[in-house]
């Protein structure tokens, strides 16, 4: 009897084995770009709730650039991807590398920025146009409507910094903002420096400048304290070194995104389009007004 109960516990015990292996398909992850600390917490939101859901996931990191991207995802394909989580690089240019998902029938759930073209069967990230318009309603909320203001716009191409835009033109519209400018210094903190000092030499009358994402915002403020300027700065995405900044009085407000939270609903979304269960084509992430 005792030996009929070992071998019925072996039993169940390479069940269990055989699911915990079945789960280990492979779920890929193209990040745009690993030196923003925006991408960083996406990437380890994902991580983490791979490991929780006992799943393989492979990161790859694609600078910034577009063909580096296309090379990461056929790379995947190569190394037998189940499904393809894409954080895009530009929003045009990812749909070469949808394109090719979409030959070899390996699904794509897009993170953050969307795809202009193939097919995709999820795309999750924050609502872009409203976090824009909360941003420009933050900022007639403490100058009224009629205030000087100026634009820091992201990578050109992308959806969030087209969304964004979107939703800050609004904002623009409806308070009546006098927008002395718009220009994009591509979500990086050094070029939110320089962009902005060029701007402040022509524009010194700025009352508000709203910053695509935080890096640009931190850049910002560094040529505003050097020019010896006195301007409310809005930021865009919630990072830890944004949230640092408006917690010390440096930055007004971040309209704060949930990164973790995008990468653990990418991952999650994933398992299920792996198990043939249906998802939605767009799965919206809250966003917050953090001030001080």
């Amino acid at each position: 009897m005792n030996k009929f109960k070992m071998l019925a516990s072996v039993a169940v015990l390479t069940l269990g084995l055989s699911n915990i292996v079945s789960a280990q398909d492979t779920i890929a992850l193209t990040i745009s770009t690993l030196d923003n600390p925006f991408f960083v917490s996406l990437r380890d939101g994902a991580q983490e709730k791979a490991d929780e859901l006992g799943y393989k996931l492979v990161i790859l990191d694609s600078q910034n650039d577009p063909a580096k991207e296309l090379a990461n995802v056929e790379d995947l394909i190569v190394r037998g991807a189940k499904i393809l989580l894409i954080n895009p690089t530009d929003s045009e240019a990812v749909g070469n590398a949808v394109a090719i998902a979409n030959r070899n029938n390996i699904p794509v759930i897009t993170l953050d920025r969307g795809s202009n073209k193939g097919k995709v069967v999820s795309h999750i990230a924050s609502d872009n146009v409203a976090g824009g318009k909360m941003a420009g309603d933050f900022i007639a909320e403490k100058l009224g409507d009629g205030a000087k203001v100026i634009q820091l716009e992201g990578i050109a191409g992308t959806s969030a910094a087209r969304e964004r835009g979107e939703g800050f033109k609004q904002s623009v519209t409806a308070h009546k903002f006098d927008l002395l400018a718009s220009q994009p210094a591509d979500f990086d903190r050094t070029k939110g420096l320089n962009v902005m000092e060029n701007l402040l030499a022509s524009k010194g009358d700025v009352q508000a400048v709203f910053a695509q994402n935080d890096e640009m915002a931190l850049g910002a403020l560094r040529a505003i304290k050097s020019a010896n300027k006195n301007v409310l700065l809005v930021g865009f995405d919630g990072t830890d070194d944004g949230i640092k900044a408006v917690k010390s009085g440096k930055l007004a407000a971040t309209i704060a995104q949930q990164p973790e939270l995008i990468g653990r609903f990418g991952v999650e979304t994933a398992v299920k389009v792996l198990k043939g269960e249906k998802v939605k084509e767009k799965i919206p992430v809250d966003l917050k007004v953090i001030t001080q």
